[in-house]
Protein backbone atom coordinates (compact mmCIF):
# COMPACT_ATOMS: atom_id res chain seq x y z
CA UNK A 1 0.00 0.00 0.00
CA UNK A 2 1.31 3.44 -0.96
CA UNK A 3 1.95 5.68 2.02
CA UNK A 4 2.76 9.32 1.32
CA UNK A 5 3.99 11.44 -1.56
CA UNK A 6 7.53 10.07 -1.74
CA UNK A 7 6.22 6.52 -1.89
CA UNK A 8 3.65 7.50 -4.54
CA UNK A 9 6.24 9.14 -6.77
CA UNK A 10 8.49 6.08 -6.50
CA UNK A 11 5.53 3.86 -7.39
CA UNK A 12 4.90 5.88 -10.55
CA UNK A 13 8.61 6.12 -11.44
CA UNK A 14 8.85 2.32 -11.42
CA UNK A 15 6.21 2.19 -14.15
CA UNK A 16 7.57 4.73 -16.65
CA UNK A 17 10.77 6.21 -18.01
CA UNK A 18 12.44 9.47 -17.00
CA UNK A 19 10.81 11.41 -19.86
CA UNK A 20 7.36 10.37 -18.66
CA UNK A 21 8.22 11.26 -15.09
CA UNK A 22 9.29 14.71 -16.26
CA UNK A 23 5.95 15.12 -18.06
CA UNK A 24 4.14 14.21 -14.85
CA UNK A 25 6.20 16.69 -12.83
CA UNK A 26 5.20 19.41 -15.31
CA UNK A 27 1.59 18.28 -15.20
CA UNK A 28 1.58 18.44 -11.40
CA UNK A 29 3.00 21.96 -11.39
CA UNK A 30 0.51 23.12 -14.02
CA UNK A 31 -2.41 21.56 -12.18
CA UNK A 32 -1.50 23.31 -8.93
CA UNK A 33 -1.37 26.61 -10.80
CA UNK A 34 -4.59 26.05 -12.77
CA UNK A 35 -6.42 24.97 -9.65
CA UNK A 36 -6.24 28.59 -8.48
CA UNK A 37 -8.45 29.52 -11.45
CA UNK A 38 -10.78 26.54 -11.69
CA UNK A 39 -11.52 23.75 -9.26
CA UNK A 40 -9.92 20.86 -11.11
CA UNK A 41 -9.38 18.84 -7.93
CA UNK A 42 -10.43 19.38 -4.33
CA UNK A 43 -7.95 21.82 -2.82
CA UNK A 44 -7.07 19.64 0.23
CA UNK A 45 -5.91 16.86 -2.13
CA UNK A 46 -3.15 19.05 -3.56
CA UNK A 47 -1.06 18.15 -0.52
CA UNK A 48 -1.21 14.51 -1.64
CA UNK A 49 -1.36 15.08 -5.39
CA UNK A 50 0.95 12.19 -6.30
CA UNK A 51 -0.87 9.69 -4.12
CA UNK A 52 -4.49 10.79 -4.55
CA UNK A 53 -4.39 11.53 -8.26
CA UNK A 54 -1.23 10.54 -10.17
CA UNK A 55 -0.39 7.17 -8.58
CA UNK A 56 -4.12 6.46 -8.27
CA UNK A 57 -4.30 6.74 -12.06
CA UNK A 58 -0.96 5.04 -12.77
CA UNK A 59 -1.98 1.88 -10.93
CA UNK A 60 -4.46 1.09 -13.71
CA UNK A 61 -1.52 0.27 -15.97
CA UNK A 62 -0.81 -2.80 -13.86
CA UNK A 63 -3.94 -4.38 -15.36
CA UNK A 64 -3.10 -3.66 -19.01
CA UNK A 65 -0.60 -5.26 -21.38
CA UNK A 66 2.18 -3.20 -22.91
CA UNK A 67 0.43 -3.37 -26.29
CA UNK A 68 -3.08 -2.01 -26.07
CA UNK A 69 -5.46 -0.51 -28.65
CA UNK A 70 -7.49 2.64 -28.08
CA UNK A 71 -7.87 3.77 -24.45
CA UNK A 72 -11.15 5.65 -23.94
CA UNK A 73 -11.36 7.73 -20.76
CA UNK A 74 -14.83 8.96 -19.87
CA UNK A 75 -15.37 12.23 -18.00
CA UNK A 76 -11.66 13.03 -17.93
CA UNK A 77 -12.06 16.28 -15.99
CA UNK A 78 -8.65 17.30 -14.66
CA UNK A 79 -7.02 14.45 -16.60
CA UNK A 80 -7.32 11.47 -14.29
CA UNK A 81 -6.78 8.81 -15.24
CA UNK A 82 -6.64 9.36 -19.01
CA UNK A 83 -4.09 12.16 -19.26
CA UNK A 84 -1.82 10.42 -16.73
CA UNK A 85 -1.95 7.25 -18.84
CA UNK A 86 -1.15 9.24 -21.99
CA UNK A 87 1.81 10.94 -20.27
CA UNK A 88 3.19 7.59 -19.15
CA UNK A 89 2.49 5.76 -22.43
CA UNK A 90 2.78 8.43 -25.18
CA UNK A 91 2.83 5.75 -27.89
CA UNK A 92 -0.71 4.64 -27.00
CA UNK A 93 -3.84 6.15 -28.55
CA UNK A 94 -5.83 7.81 -25.75
CA UNK A 95 -9.12 9.65 -26.16
CA UNK A 96 -10.32 11.91 -23.35
CA UNK A 97 -14.09 12.49 -23.30
CA UNK A 98 -15.05 15.71 -21.54
CA UNK A 99 -18.01 18.06 -22.09
CA UNK A 100 -17.18 21.03 -19.85
CA UNK A 101 -15.58 23.89 -21.79
CA UNK A 102 -12.99 24.94 -19.20
CA UNK A 103 -11.91 21.35 -18.67
CA UNK A 104 -11.67 20.81 -22.42
CA UNK A 105 -9.41 23.86 -22.72
CA UNK A 106 -7.26 22.61 -19.85
CA UNK A 107 -6.88 19.12 -21.30
CA UNK A 108 -6.06 20.42 -24.76
CA UNK A 109 -3.47 22.80 -23.34
CA UNK A 110 -1.79 20.02 -21.38
CA UNK A 111 -1.78 17.70 -24.39
CA UNK A 112 0.07 20.42 -26.30
CA UNK A 113 2.49 21.31 -23.50
CA UNK A 114 3.36 17.68 -22.87
CA UNK A 115 3.63 16.88 -26.62
CA UNK A 116 1.20 13.96 -26.41
CA UNK A 117 0.68 13.49 -30.12
CA UNK A 118 -1.48 10.37 -29.81
CA UNK A 119 -3.81 11.81 -27.20
CA UNK A 120 -6.86 13.89 -28.11
CA UNK A 121 -9.97 15.34 -26.52
CA UNK A 122 -13.54 14.59 -27.57
CA UNK A 123 -15.15 17.78 -26.34
CA UNK A 124 -18.76 16.66 -26.21
CA UNK A 125 -21.29 14.79 -24.12
CA UNK A 126 -20.66 11.07 -24.35
CA UNK A 127 -23.98 10.54 -26.13
CA UNK A 128 -22.65 12.63 -29.04
CA UNK A 129 -19.26 10.92 -29.39
CA UNK A 130 -18.85 8.74 -32.48
CA UNK A 131 -18.88 5.02 -31.70
CA UNK A 132 -15.44 3.40 -31.88
CA UNK A 133 -14.28 0.06 -30.45
CA UNK A 134 -12.10 0.65 -27.39
CA UNK A 135 -9.41 -1.62 -26.04
CA UNK A 136 -9.72 -0.09 -22.57
CA UNK A 137 -12.51 2.00 -21.06
CA UNK A 138 -11.76 3.93 -17.89
CA UNK A 139 -13.91 6.27 -15.85
CA UNK A 140 -13.26 7.89 -12.50
CA UNK A 141 -16.32 9.31 -10.70
CA UNK A 142 -18.18 9.62 -14.01
CA UNK A 143 -21.52 7.93 -13.25
CA UNK A 144 -23.00 5.09 -11.22
CA UNK A 145 -22.00 1.74 -12.70
CA UNK A 146 -25.35 0.79 -14.23
CA UNK A 147 -25.69 4.21 -15.86
CA UNK A 148 -22.08 4.11 -17.02
CA UNK A 149 -22.68 0.83 -18.85
CA UNK A 150 -25.89 2.15 -20.36
CA UNK A 151 -24.09 5.18 -21.79
CA UNK A 152 -20.90 3.54 -22.99
CA UNK A 153 -21.65 -0.09 -23.87
CA UNK A 154 -21.57 0.81 -27.57
CA UNK A 155 -17.79 1.37 -27.31
CA UNK A 156 -17.23 -2.08 -25.82
CA UNK A 157 -16.38 -5.39 -27.50
CA UNK A 158 -15.86 -8.82 -25.92
CA UNK A 159 -12.18 -7.90 -25.56
CA UNK A 160 -12.61 -4.43 -24.05
CA UNK A 161 -11.13 -4.14 -20.57
CA UNK A 162 -13.07 -1.91 -18.19
CA UNK A 163 -11.03 -0.20 -15.45
CA UNK A 164 -13.27 1.76 -13.12
CA UNK A 165 -11.82 3.32 -9.95
CA UNK A 166 -14.84 3.52 -7.67
CA UNK A 167 -13.36 4.46 -4.34
CA UNK A 168 -15.17 3.10 -1.31
CA UNK A 169 -18.37 2.35 -3.22
CA UNK A 170 -16.87 -0.30 -5.53
CA UNK A 171 -18.37 -3.40 -3.91
CA UNK A 172 -21.76 -1.76 -3.36
CA UNK A 173 -22.00 -0.66 -7.00
CA UNK A 174 -20.99 -4.09 -8.23
CA UNK A 175 -23.75 -5.65 -6.15
CA UNK A 176 -26.33 -3.56 -8.01
CA UNK A 177 -25.52 -5.08 -11.42
CA UNK A 178 -27.52 -7.86 -13.01
CA UNK A 179 -26.35 -11.38 -12.13
CA UNK A 180 -25.02 -11.83 -15.67
CA UNK A 181 -22.99 -8.61 -15.58
CA UNK A 182 -21.78 -9.05 -12.03
CA UNK A 183 -20.22 -12.41 -12.91
CA UNK A 184 -17.91 -10.69 -15.40
CA UNK A 185 -16.38 -8.17 -12.99
CA UNK A 186 -14.46 -8.14 -9.75
CA UNK A 187 -13.03 -5.56 -7.36
CA UNK A 188 -9.28 -5.06 -7.11
CA UNK A 189 -7.82 -3.39 -4.03
CA UNK A 190 -6.61 0.16 -4.72
CA UNK A 191 -2.94 0.64 -3.94
CA UNK A 192 -3.48 4.25 -2.89
CA UNK A 193 -6.34 3.85 -0.40
CA UNK A 194 -6.95 0.85 1.85
CA UNK A 195 -10.71 1.39 1.68
CA UNK A 196 -10.99 1.95 -2.08
CA UNK A 197 -11.44 -0.46 -4.97
CA UNK A 198 -11.18 -0.68 -8.75
CA UNK A 199 -13.86 -2.54 -10.71
CA UNK A 200 -12.18 -4.64 -13.41
CA UNK A 201 -13.65 -6.87 -16.09
CA UNK A 202 -15.00 -7.44 -19.60
CA UNK A 203 -18.60 -6.76 -20.60
CA UNK A 204 -18.86 -9.74 -22.92
CA UNK A 205 -21.58 -11.31 -25.01
CA UNK A 206 -25.20 -10.95 -23.92
CA UNK A 207 -24.17 -8.92 -20.86
CA UNK A 208 -23.72 -5.95 -23.21
CA UNK A 209 -27.41 -5.97 -24.18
Amino acid sequence: MIAGEEDARAFVAARCDSAALDRLDRFAAALRDENERQNLVAKPTLDSLWQRHIADSAQLLDHVSRETPLWLDLGSGAGMPGLIVAAMRPDWSVVLVESRRKRIDWLERMIGELSLERCRVEGARLELVETVPAGVISARAFAPLDRLFELSVRFSTDDTLWLLPKGRSASQELDKLSKRQKALFHVEQSQTDAEAGIIVGHLAGKARS
